[in-house]
């Protein structure tokens, strides 16, 4: 009986394997495998704005420094600490008792001498008195003539006011205190914010890389939005107003290598204060015939150098090296190695080699929940 079963085990075993071997023998007689398929993109050259993001911080637009012209003792403040004043507004009121009085005696000594000048200039047509008696006193008059108005200048400097508008901050003198003129610390400081200056730095190597773009033809700067800039908060928000390129420092920091760049902000709720970190989004120029390719479509060498794939007219696969500019959002920016009209391949790169042929249909992008990155916001250079 055990003999029997084990005999109609391998029998089965037998009739199996035979099927197995046949049938794999058929599916061989059956030709090639089919052709692999996979997804292009067809090159098409387009405008481009490239933009560079730039670190920086936030100036006041006028600063002024309130120090006193006179000396003397502080009478009264009267501003409130961290208040917008207007120019012109009183701001401290220094004691002008003996500026006053100053004022009164040269003023005294001028309407004695007014009235002898008047007497000796009848007396001098008669002769009655020598020229030089004349001149002495009309040298005397115009000296006592300087003090006066000298004096009713230092009246008016013990009222200090304010030089332009814009926010004071905190005061470093109480009432009472003891002031002098020209003293290096100031009474207080007043800063106008709105418009707000931010102050940015750029490397002279981009400053050169731009110009020889420009020279080449590669990049029109002569766009109306030229000049425009956006502005990114430290914690990354966008800030709602656009500001404008005012102009580009002529010297270069030897210890940096960068120049200044300075650019406007409109700033009318103050959101932005003097000394924040920002970043700057400025535009570089508009790359008219521009290459893009889905970075998802760009490999790696063993070296670390880009390259494609890309199938020709005939469909068959072609490896191609890169150079590439920038990533702008989710594409490289291509400075050299394709042309318009060719075909990359960006999915199904797994089944391209070299030298064989593929089925191309077009590469449909999958949009991101969280909505598509911005095509125009580059980020670092790569080679």
């Amino acid at each position: 009986m055990k003999k029997e079963y084990r005999h109609g085990l391998m029998t089965a075993a037998v009739i199996i394997a035979t099927g197995l071997i046949f049938g794999g023998c058929s599916d061989k007689a059956g030709g090639p495998p089919p052709t692999p398929e996979v997804a292009v993109v067809t090159i098409e050259p387009k405008p481009v704005t490239l933009t560079t993001e730039l670190p920086g911080r936030t100036a006041a637009y006028l600063v002024a420094e309130v120090r006193p012209q006179v000396n003397g003792i502080i009478q009264k403040r009267l501003f409130t600490e961290g208040a917008d004043v207007r120019s012109g507004q009183v701001l401290f009121q220094i004691d002008p008792a003996l500026y006053q009085a100053a004022l009164d005696r040269s003023e005294a000594q001028l309407s004695t001498l007014q009235l002898k000048e008047k007497r000796l200039k009848e007396l001098l047509s008669d002769k009655a008195v020598s020229r030089q008696d004349y001149d002495d006193t009309s040298a005397a008059l115009k000296s006592v003539q300087a003090e006066v108005q000298a004096a009713r200048i230092n009246l008016k400097y013990t009222t200090i006011t304010a030089p332009i508008s814009g926010r004071i901050g905190k005061s470093s003198v109480t009432v009472g205190a003891l002031v002098t003129a020209h003293q290096p610390v100031a009474l207080a400081t007043i800063q106008q914010m709105d418009p707000m200056y931010v102050d940015v730095t750029q490397s002279t190597a981009d400053i050169l890389r731009l110009r020889n773009l420009l020279v080449k033809g590669q990049l029109d700067q002569n766009g109306k939005n030229q000049k425009k800039v956006r502005l990114r908060m430290d914690d990354g928000a966008e800030y709602p107003l656009t500001g404008t390129l005012q102009f580009r420092d002529i010297s270069v920091d030897p210890s940096t290598g960068s120049v200044i760049l300075r650019m406007v902000f409109p700033n009318p709720k103050d959101v932005l204060l003097p000394g924040m970190f920002v970043r700057t989004v400025v535009q570089e120029g508009v790359n008219k015939q521009a290459i893009l390719v889905p970075q998802q479509g760009v490999s790696r060498d063993p070296k670390g150098n880009p390259l494609v794939f890309i199938a020709d007219k005939d469909g068959k696969v072609e490896q191609r090296p890169l150079t590439l500019d920038r990533a702008l959002g989710d594409a490289w920016l291509v400075s050299s190695g394709l042309a318009a009209g060719e075909r990359v391949i960006v999915e199904g790169m797994q089944k391209a080699r070299p030298g064989i042929n593929v089925k191309t249909v077009p590469f449909e992008k999958k949009e991101k929940s969280g909505g598509a990155n911005n095509p125009q916001t580059p980020s670092s250079k790569t080679n």
